[in-house]
């Protein structure tokens, strides 16, 4: 087994292992119910984490993780067709479904 990915937002989490899982990868999130003992162990020690069981399908998934989170700082997108904002997570118009 080996550790994908790790961060202290329990939904980016979720969605990384969702897209993975979505990839036919086998995953499992450890420390998904451990917040509660934070002031215990350090803060770091208690955020979730995405662990492949096959060492095989760690390099897909960790393509897969990283893939997720370089659109996160892109800059929002202007459509050509009718001039309306999107956020930079869209491939499509939210308006006009102009492809980006």
């Amino acid at each position: 087994m080996k550790l994908v990915y790790s961060h202290d937002n329990h939904f980016i989490v979720g969605n990384i292992k969702n897209l993975i899982e979505a990839q036919g990868i086998q995953v499992f999130m450890k420390n998904e119910f451990t917040q509660g003992a934070m002031g215990e162990t350090s803060a770091i020690d208690s955020w979730p984490e995405i662990w492949v069981f096959d060492d095989s399908d760690h390099q897909q998934a960790l393509a897969i993780a990283t893939k997720a989170q370089q659109g996160a700082d892109s800059p929002d997108w202007i459509c050509s067709a009718c001039n309306e904002s999107n956020d930079a997570s869209f491939d499509f118009c939210w308006q006009c479904q102009q492809a980006k």
